[in-house]
């Protein structure tokens, strides 16, 4: 019984999904703020590290799904690892002009 409820849910779980990826942001918005390129853009161009460019990125990783503040994650590193690449992606995405230099 409980292996059809499980087959009964996965249509509309791919369904959710399908429309997560392709709606994106709503009317063009974006995930990394102005700072957060122009910070991003100085740590991976060898910046001097600064109190304001590492709030920044800690902001742009609380924002792509981790949570530093637990006590024991049982899923670190892959939790962090998953953030950066979020980041990374939107950073590759939303900040070409900030990388042009």
């Amino acid at each position: 019984m409980r292996n059809s409820k499980i087959r009964a849910s996965l249509p509309a779980l791919a369904l959710l999904l399908a429309g997560c990826a392709a709606g994106g942001m709503p009317g063009g918005a974006t995930h990394l703020s102005a700072a957060q390129c122009r910070d991003l853009t100085e740590l991976r161009n060898n910046a001097p590290l600064t109190r304001e460019r590492n709030l920044s990125e800690l902001a742009a990783l609380r924002q792509a799904g981790y949570d530093p503040s637990r006590w024991f994650d049982p899923y670190y590193p892959d939790d962090l690892q998953a953030a950066q690449g979020q980041v990374d992606r939107w950073y590759h995405a939303e900040c070409q002009q900030a990388q042009v230099k």
